[in-house]
This record gives structure tokens, sequence and C-alpha cells, in this order.
């Protein structure tokens, strides 16, 4: 299924790298080239992603981010913001305000196809296959029933009732940032006392099990899943 998506961002050149890599992949494009246009486009467009900057004339992309997503129209719709690679608080604030995640500037163009890639897997028309049994990515596949998983067609390997927890959660929207408060809630419970070391372990035992590569972590807000 064809996936559309919407690039928001003031500097032509941008603009045209974006989209000649990301139409080659066989996306439906359309631009805008400020924060109103990005708004009226999106309605118009109704894209499954919007890639946009954070500094544009008009409307910024926090602005323009906050107003989307107070439309019901919006709410499946995947945000990725585009940030310069040193500016941490804006990062932080671009996924507090309900971007999902940040591409840093300068953009290599296989860094930007694989980000968008994982992105456009958590959008509901594009759900990995599930059954009952089974959740499978690729390499990786996650058996509910029996709390365990599989890398690399080897052998079922049991993980612990936390672990488990925790990778559903995860890998249950890939590409998403999920922040350590969101974690603790949903994994642990609010009733619970557990610091944030606790998530810290946690992960670092998945990935002693299903390899380094599919958790990655986000500096200062928590950790997201890519198959």
């Amino acid at each position: 299924m064809d996936n559309k998506i919407l690039i928001v961002e003031d500097e032509t050149d941008i603009v045209e790298f974006l989209e000649y890599n990301l139409a080659k992949e066989g996306y439906i494009i359309e631009k805008a080239y400020d924060g109103e246009e990005g708004y009226n486009k999106a309605v118009e467009f109704n894209p499954d992603l919007i890639l946009m900057d954070i500094m544009m004339p008009k409307m910024d992309g926090i602005e323009l981010c906050e107003k989307l997503r107070s439309m019901e129209q919006f709410s499946d719709t995947i945000i990725a913001f585009l940030t310069a690679r040193s500016e941490s608080f804006t990062q932080i604030s671009a996924l507090e305000t309900g971007g999902d995640d940040y591409i840093a500037k300068p953009i290599k163009p296989n860094i930007l196809k694989s980000r968008i890639k994982a992105l456009l897997r958590r959008h509901p028309k594009n759900k990995v296959s599930k059954n009952q049994d089974e959740i499978v990515f690729d390499n990786l596949v996650i058996y509910p029933q029996s709390f365990s998983i599989s890398v690399n067609s080897e052998k079922q390997i049991s993980l612990a009732k936390k672990e488990f927890e925790l990778l559903v959660l995860l890998a249950s929207k890939p590409g998403k940032v999920f922040k350590r408060e969101e974690i603790l809630s949903k994994v642990w419970g609010k009733e619970v006392l557990v610091v944030d070391r606790t998530i810290d372990v946690h992960i670092r035992k998945l990935r002693g099990k299903i390899g380094n590569h599919y958790i990655t972590t986000i500096k200062g807000v928590g950790y997201k899943f890519e198959p």
C-alpha cells in the first residue's frame, strides 16, 4: 500500500533532497514551505507521515505539531522533526508536544530511508503480520503465549515477565520513542515504586538476548524499537 508523506520545510534545497530520496522509495510526496501552508496541505493531503522542520516562517514546527495533534484526523499520523544535531533541548520539546521521532541534520540518505521505513511500520495500515501465536519482525519472532522469542530462526528463548512486557510495549509501535515515564507506568504500573535504573537494566538484558540493534536509546528521553 502506497504511503503518503508531507514535507514541511522552508529551505528549498532540503525539500528537493528529501523529495528526491523518498520518491525513489515509492512514497507519494507533497510539499509545503512554511507552517501555515503545512497545516493546509496536511488537511487536504491527509498524509501517513509528516516530516517537518522546527524553525519555519508563519508557524513553527512545534506549534504546527500541537495543532495537528488536537485534531482527530491526525491521531494516527506519524510526525517526525528535522533538527540540528546539537539541539538536544529542542529535540526533547518536539517529542513532548506529540512528535514521534526526530532526524538530525545533516541528513544522510540511507539513514533517512531506514528511519522513515521504521516509522511507517507503526501506522495502522502498515501493521506487521500478527496472529494469536506470534508477532513477526523479519528475524525476530515474539511468542506472546509462552513469553518467549526466537532470533534468526534459532530455538525459542524464554524471557522474564517484565523483560517480555517491555519488549512487547516497544515493539507495539516500531519507530515510536517511548518516554521513560510511559514505560514505567505501562510495564511496572503507577503503584509500584521503581527507579529509572530499573529500565536500563531490563533494556541491557533484552539487548543481550535479541541483539543490540533492535532497541535504540534516545538520550534524555527514552527508548524505541527499530526492526
